[in-house]
């Protein structure tokens, strides 16, 4: 009688499932973060300086828990785009320099629905950054959704670009209902953006608790932005 090829044996089946186990284990402790941008128009001039300041979200990664980082930008007309979860630097900005700015309205709605979806209660976002310059959308709906991402836990960091009073309101008001924080995007201070970035990976990746721990002025300033609360 011929042997069955196609049927596995019990040791396959066994180290299968021994692999499969372990590799849900690596996945769930994996700390993910959402890196949200502007690509309108009025975002181009500092574009380039976005990209430079990516590789600040994975160096603050631990040893034994990674960051995996999803990059989504909206522009044009109804155009909102969302990479795979990357673990890398350098897919990161590979998939940032295939992005130009075009003229448009903002979506951060967009960003926000993504966000919340995006999610598991096994694979949960820990934090969302965003950077962009206007809000020019209606600010219930957004202070809504941002309420949603505060009970999922999911804190939103938003980076203004610009001094434009109307944004300001509003992000100041999302990140508060999200218990998250708001950051001036000043070019002129591209080594605080650095070091803000990497204390939004490590509070990601170990919440306050890892911020405390940390004597960085980064992670200072990001811990008493968090601490003032509403």
């Amino acid at each position: 009688m011929p042997k069955d090829l196609d049927r596995p044996r019990s040791g396959d089946v066994a180290t299968f499932l021994r692999q499969t186990r372990a590799i849900q284990a690596v996945t769930q402790r994996q700390a993910r973060l959402i890196f949200a941008l502007d690509a309108t128009a009025s975002r181009e001039p500092t574009w380039a300086q976005a990209r430079a300041l990516h590789s600040e979200l994975f160096s603050a990664a631990a040893e034994a828990t990674s960051l995996v980082v999803q990059l989504c930008y909206y522009r044009g007309i109804g155009q909102f785009q969302s990479s795979h979860w990357l673990t890398e630097p350098g897919a990161l900005l590979d998939q940032m320099s295939g992005v130009t700015c075009e003229a448009g309205i903002t979506q951060i709605s967009a960003v926000l629905e993504h966000a919340l979806a995006a999610g598991s209660a096994s694979q949960p976002i820990r934090a969302l950054i965003f950077v962009g310059d206007a809000c020019e959308e209606a600010p219930e709906p957004l202070l809504s959704l941002a309420g949603q991402c505060g009970i999922k836990k999911l804190p939103l960091f938003l980076f203004q670009e610009g001094n434009d009073v109307t944004t300001r309101a509003v992000f100041q008001r999302m990140a508060q209902v999200s218990g998250g924080a708001t950051v001036p995007f000043d070019a002129s201070s591209a080594d605080r953006l650095r070091h803000l970035l990497g204390a939004v990976a490590r509070f990601a990746r170990g919440g306050l608790k890892a911020l405390r721990h940390s004597g960085t002025a980064g992670d200072r300033l990001l811990l008493e932005q968090l601490e003032k609360g509403p």
